[in-house]
């Protein structure tokens, strides 16, 4: 326990792989490979630069003396600057060439994109299996008819197979927005403090060609393969908007997921899973909650909250550079991604383990297919002879008086007893049975699931190297 409030995003919910790419430990690192990956290229390029200045920095990538940034900190209220120090109480040779021509947006806008693709990538992985999972699962179940519901009110019949297609749908969906944004991630490179990379023309002694080769160094120093062509002092913060346009679009597709499980788990036909010694309620010891399918609502709710901030800051950002944007950033994009990376871990344990009851389902379908059927019942027996307006009335007072005898008293369904017995129809039980066959009331369910899947599994080996992971939740 702790005496410091402690993000339940860390403590409760995300991965810790996802936690590291946001970590201090990344991000510091990141910015000292940024200024050896200038420093470098300086050097190609002919500053005045030694090997054994960037060898010093080399040797210090990764122990950053964090107890020294935090003294120059308090005294500079400058976090970029008490960083560039601390390093060189480590790198004494290196100290003067540290960050040369820079400005502070050189490591921390450069290493927010980094992050972002590291970020975006460890998504990309989640997804793919949510999307593998959820194939599985509506192969399994792509014949087994349901109770199809439009506004929650009993609809024409599908199969879960084919429910479970608008759930991957919306995944693929996502998944072309994921990679899209991703593939076009670039870095903001070195073009100091307005944008025009004056003080790198200044170093090279006017040389603009220089000046562009140094950018494109870094970028491919640091795995980039192109730089953003203008900019202020920062990247346009509509990237930062772009990103979590991807993750709130994510947070939609299993808020929906989510919230047709909690439906279903109401109506008895599904459950997520629950271990042995779960507690579903403190007070109501029979109680099984959907709580899984209840927090990825929640937090998706959050993400797609998140996602209105860096809307707002991007439309905020005063000519070459402001800092209202700032702290925004360092709270809203790492846990946007937190928050997905524990949403994607809810819903992959969720398919992992979830049960689906087909007797209940087929109960549920049964109460109401008599209902659905009235149309065929009719067509049928008049081509046997009957009269339409006779029996079209005839099942609307049997209609009625069956629903009646539902909702006012409980009851069963007995509307096809009351057809079958009434002489007007002149139609057996075997036909009625016939009728009745629930296949002929799913139109072309089971075709689109495997049409459909076929598709999805196309997507899937193209990410064949993302699939396998082995998903554990904490709470």
């Amino acid at each position: 326990m702790s005496d410091r409030y402690e993000n339940p995003l860390c403590k409760r919910y995300a991965s810790k792989e996802m936690q590291y790419i946001f970590s201090d430990n990344n991000k510091f690192s990141i910015w000292r490979k940024l200024w050896i990956a200038l420093a470098e290229s300086q050097r190609e390029l002919g500053l005045d630069i030694s090997e054994k200045q960037i060898e010093e920095m080399k040797e210090h990538v990764t122990d950053i003396n964090y107890d020294v940034a935090a003294k120059f900190e308090a005294d500079l209220r400058h976090d970029v600057m008490a960083h560039i120090q601390a390093y060189g109480v480590q790198c004494p040779s290196a100290k003067p060439i540290i960050h040369l021509g820079a400005t502070s947006c050189y490591v921390g806008d450069n290493t927010d994109i980094i992050l972002q693709r590291a970020a975006l990538l460890h998504i990309k992985k989640l997804v793919v299996n949510v999307i593998s999972k959820l194939y599985d699962f509506a192969d399994s179940y792509k014949s087994l008819p349901c109770l199809a519901y439009t506004h929650f009110q009993s609809a024409q019949p599908t199969t879960v197979g084919k429910r479970a297609t608008l759930w991957l749908q919306d995944l693929l969906f996502d998944l072309d927005h994921l990679e899209f944004t991703q593939n076009n991630l670039k870095l903001l490179g070195c073009k100091g403090t307005t944008g025009t990379g004056a003080s790198f023309l200044s170093l090279f002694n006017g040389d603009h060609d220089k000046v562009v080769a140094l950018e494109q160094k870094i970028a491919e120093k640091m795995g980039f393969n192109q730089v953003y062509s203008v900019s202020g002092q920062t990247y346009s913060r509509k990237i930062d908007y772009y990103t979590l346009s991807v993750l709130s679009g994510i947070a939609q597709s299993a808020y929906k997921f989510s919230n047709d499980i909690r439906l279903l788990s109401h109506l008895k036909e599904v459950d997520e899973p629950f271990e042995t010694s779960q507690v579903g309620s403190s007070a109501m010891a029979y109680k099984r909650n959907p709580m899984r399918s209840e927090r990825i609502a929640s937090l998706s709710r959050y993400v797609i909250v998140d996602a209105f901030n860096p809307a707002l800051t991007a439309s905020a950002q005063w000519l070459e550079r402001t800092l209202d944007d700032s702290a925004n950033k360092r709270i809203s994009i790492p846990e946007a991604f937190l928050a997905v990376d524990a949403i994607l871990l809810l819903m992959f344990n969720v398919l992992s383990g979830i049960t689906v009851y087909p007797k209940m389902i087929e109960k549920h379908l049964n109460e109401e297919l008599p209902f659905m059927a009235t149309e065929s019942i009719l067509m049928y027996c008049v081509k046997k002879g009957g009269d339409r307006q006779v029996l079209h009335e005839q099942i609307r007072r049997h209609s009625v008086e069956a629903a009646k005898k539902i909702k006012q008293y409980g009851g069963e369904n007995d509307l096809i007893a009351r057809i079958v017995s009434d002489e007007a129809f002149g139609i057996t039980e075997a036909e009625m049975d016939e009728l009745l066959r629930t296949e002929q009331f799913i139109g072309r369910a089971k075709e689109q699931t495997v049409e459909f899947l076929c598709k999805v599994k196309t997507v899937l080996e193209n990410y064949q190297e993302l699939l396998g992971m082995d998903v554990k939740i904490t709470v």
